[in-house]
């Protein structure tokens, strides 16, 4: 109970100090627990929509995909005859047939998609009994013949669609349009899909070509028959080339579709979260450190009236246990709103979460609360042991605790054997010859290096401290020397206060340098690999009628087609590869000048013949005139003969296996013929912008594709690897945030515990403008401390993965300096925010007051 109420007493006697250290904790907590509601309120919304759409039976073809267009972009059918066999079967209450394509695109008017910006499908189908589990006609009438159509009101609403519209759909099989009658509203959260209906008869024709087919049945059981037996019975009547799924089955086979991308959003969320909570153990060590020091006589009593080591550690413990539970509650109550924040970003980008939806689960105030008190005890550890070791008579003299030469070498040696291991580790994986391999070496090279780092810092801090300090301090004269002084008289704090800002300005460095080096070295491909002046591609295949526009477009010398194919090779020595093939036009060889170790690549669109990458040739010993066996997905079996070797030291089409589209036409049916993934063009000589421009025109009517020329293609690459930085950018802001926080708290102990000296400072003369500055520059010379060791560390991560990416064909590498010099400017300038409460407080001291503190 004494422990306890000491513990009290101390905790809130330090109030302000504890408050920064909770905000820490608040903070890493407030985003691991909104990280769980929020994907567990996505995984609710998801769930309720597939528990009301999907029917107690489903009846697909075998071999359908519900994340996947089939590769001639047509989606996969049964016969309308199966309808009445599955009507037969025992157990049938109802069975419709329903026709669902998301390989299309609903364009306006003004010729602009009305599809979903956030990369959700379109889909577009056919208005059935099912449909109305889900929706509800709101406005209109469902569509009742070829030329009227029914749209979602969330859709209808982003866009400004009303009835009379009329709305042009692409589809695989050609275009069409139709007059909105009718909208439909979702009874569900839509999570941001575009739906549009059809009647049945259209939407068979348009989107499947054909007048007596479905992409599915739903079925619904009769009366006391489960969906398990209703399945058993409908599979006895089918012949067993069809795909039965109970809805249970259905809903979970979606549900593992999403979970698959939810889990990326959730793991990569929760690693900044655990960046953020390293961060904040520095602040939470260097907290308590300095409160224990600053009590060195207050222990030293306790001791010397009989307190144990054992209730001295643990009065320190409680205090800690108390700022986690109480950082811990509040940052589960923050949780709750980042979760509601992120779904109101969501929405405004176009993807619908509605709070009605809000998922909190009871294991995540629980996960939270665990993970933020279990992070702070353990902070707290090392500084309630120094406490323990406080002896009594050296605590009344006020000698501090106790920290002798012997533990600091033992240290330096300990940090310097991490970092040489992490260097070893980081040059290995640079010189490995499997990325696999160098993968692994680069994650433990980070993590030594950055422990080593953490460790050696206090030897370090004495001289980058003085480096930067006779860089930028001389010229503040003394104020700057007392500046560097501050900073040097406990290397310790100061290398552990550095080291949080260090994590963070690494993470960053390295994503810059591997950012950087990715856009330099495609520009770097780009430039000497692609001869085609143009690129033409989107988000879905091109469709036909966009590929026969761009082929009449004037000004172009040739156009080519890129289409990928599914198959199965077998190489001489019998074994099997089903990466599948790229069938092109010739021309595709002056496209992409892919250069060569073997043969012609222009022999490879010959007649019955390939090229194959040199890493395929080589683990299978193929060289050139030897034959592969290629069985084509939903063709024949082709024996091609490889008339080229292209060598895979490259970032583009790497382990491409080409061959002409007319040899594929030959063992591939025309109704099983793929779409172009992408197509290139050539313009006639000197015709180059007026070609460009017409090529714009040509495909005006298809919004989902985009036409690009060289200095295009890498202005959008470069924009791409930017916004992916910027957002974990983003996300690392908040490690440097409890960082920011770990600064300020040092500098206001470290005010607090240099109260008389300030004091005696005044009383000599030192003016209020004096003091403020010298904390200032304290706190700028911390910062930029931990921003050098961290941008330095950072710059060898990301040189080392770029190694990596080199095995992939990267081969350039490029620091990004106008970003590595800017952070570390700003810094500077993150020093001097830190410091701005701490030096106003001890500028506000009386002089006679501090001087008389004991």
């Amino acid at each position: 109970m004494t422990v306890l109420k000491t513990s009290m007493r101390n905790f809130f006697a330090h109030k302000g100090r504890m408050a920064l250290s909770a905000v820490a904790v608040l903070l890493s907590v407030a985003f691991v627990c909104g990280t769980l509601v929020f994907t567990d309120t996505m995984n609710t919304t998801f769930d309720k929509l597939f528990a009301v759409t999907t029917s107690d039976v489903t009846v697909s073809p075998k071999n359908a995909e519900t994340d996947e267009t089939p590769q001639n972009g047509v989606p996969e059918s049964v016969p309308a005859a199966t309808l009445d066999q599955v009507r037969s079967a025992e157990g049938v209450q109802s069975v419709e047939g329903a026709v669902v394509s998301m390989n299309v695109t609903v364009v306006d008017s003004d010729n602009d998609n009305v599809g979903s910006t956030t990369g959700a499908p379109t889909f577009a189908g056919n208005w059935t009994d099912n449909d109305l589990r889900s929706m509800e006609i709101t406005s209109g009438h469902a569509p009742r013949g070829p030329t009227e159509m029914m749209v979602d009101a969330d859709t209808a609403d982003k866009h400004g669609l009303k009835l009379g519209d009329e709305l042009r759909t692409i589809a695989q099989t050609g275009d069409f349009t139709a007059q909105i009658v009718g909208i439909a509203t979702f009874k569900v959260t839509n999570p941001g899909a575009a739906v549009v209906y059809f009647d049945t008869p259209t939407a068979q024709t348009e989107l499947l070509g054909a007048p007596d087919r479905f992409t599915q049945l739903n079925v619904t059981a009769a009366a006391g028959v489960s969906d398990t037996r209703l399945k058993q019975n409908i599979d006895r009547v089918l012949d067993g080339g069809f795909k039965l799924q109970t809805a249970e089955e259905a809903s979970d086979e979606a549900r593992a579709e999403v979970g698959e991308f939810m889990n990326v959003i959730r793991y990569a969320m929760l690693g900044f979260a655990g960046i953020a909570f390293l961060v904040g153990v520095f602040l939470i060590i260097n907290t308590f450190s300095m409160l224990v020091a600053q009590r060195t006589r207050e222990i030293g009593l306790m001791r010397a009236i009989g307190s144990s080591r054992r209730q001295v550690n643990r009065s320190v413990l409680v205090e800690a246990l108390l700022l986690g539970v109480i950082g811990s509650v509040l940052g589960v109550a923050a949780g709750v709103g980042v979760a509601v924040g992120l779904m109101k970003l969501m929405s405004a980008a176009g993807m619908n979460l509605s709070t009605d939806d809000l998922t909190v689960k009871a294991t995540t105030p629980v996960v939270g609360v665990v993970l933020g008190v279990v992070v702070t005890v353990l902070a707290a550890y090392l500084p309630a042991r120094r406490a323990g070791k406080v002896s009594p008579m050296a605590a009344l003299r006020d000698a501090g605790t106790p920290a002798d030469g012997r533990s600091g070498w033992i240290r330096g040696a300990i940090g310097l054997a991490l970092t040489g291991a992490g260097a070893a580790a980081l040059y290995l994986a640079g010189t490995s010859d499997k990325a696999a391999d160098g993968a692994l070496m680069l994650g433990l090279g980070v993590v030594l290096s950055l422990i080593g780092f953490v460790v050696i810092g206090p030897l370090l801090a004495g001289g980058v401290v003085r480096v930067i300090s006779a860089v930028l301090l001389r010229v503040f004269g003394p104020v700057g020397r007392m500046a560097e002084r501050n900073a040097l008289r406990n290397p310790r704090r100061t290398g552990a206060t550095g080291a949080a800002l260090m994590i963070g300005l690494a993470l960053v460095a390295c994503l810059s340098v591997v950012g950087s080096s990715m856009v330099a070295s495609a520009t770097s491909e780009l430039d000497k690999s692609v001869g085609a002046d143009f690129i033409v591609q989107g988000n879905q295949r091109i469709v036909p009628q966009a590929e026969k526009a761009m082929q009449d477009t004037p000004g172009l010398k040739h156009v080519t087609r890129y289409k990928m194919l599914d198959a199965t090779l077998t190489s001489p020595d019998g074994k099997k590869d089903d990466g599948g093939v790229t069938a092109a036009d010739p021309t595709y060889a002056e496209d992409l000048r892919r250069p060569v170790t073997a043969g012609t690549l222009a022999d490879a669109y010959g007649p019955d013949a390939m090229s194959v990458g040199s890493d395929y040739a080589e683990e299978h010993g193929i060289r050139v005139g030897d034959t592969v066996s290629v069985a084509f997905d939903g063709g024949r079996t082709a024996q091609l003969k490889v008339a080229a070797i292209t060598d895979d030291d490259s970032a583009l089409d790497q382990g491409a296996r080409y061959l002409s589209i007319e040899t594929m036409r030959k063992y591939v049916p025309a109704d099983r013929v793929p779409p172009s993934m992408m197509m290139f063009a050539e313009a006639q000589e000197g015709q180059e912008e007026q070609a460009y421009a017409a090529l714009k025109q040509s495909l005006d009517p298809y919004p989902q594709y985009q036409v690009r020329d060289q200095t295009d293609y890498k202005e959008e690459l470069k924009d791409q690897v930017g916004q992916l930085l910027n957002m974990v950018y983003g996300l690392l802001a908040l490690a440097i945030i409890v960082a920011v926080l770990g600064v300020v708290n040092t500098l206001a102990l470290s005010v607090v515990e240099r109260t008389r000296e300030i004091g005696l400072m005044r009383a000599i003369g030192m003016s209020r403008r004096q003091l403020r500055r010298m904390i200032r520059l304290e706190s700028v010379v911390i910062a930029l401390f931990g921003a050098l060791l961290g941008l330095g560390l950072g710059m060898g991560w990301g040189a080392t993965a770029q190694k990596l990416l080199a095995l992939e064909g990267l081969n350039v590498l490029d620091i990004p300096w106008p970003t590595i010099i800017g952070v570390f400017i700003g810094s500077a300038f993150v020093g001097l925010f830190a410091a701005l409460v701490p030096a106003f407080r001890a500028g506000r001291m009386n002089v006679l007051n501090a001087i008389a503190t004991e």
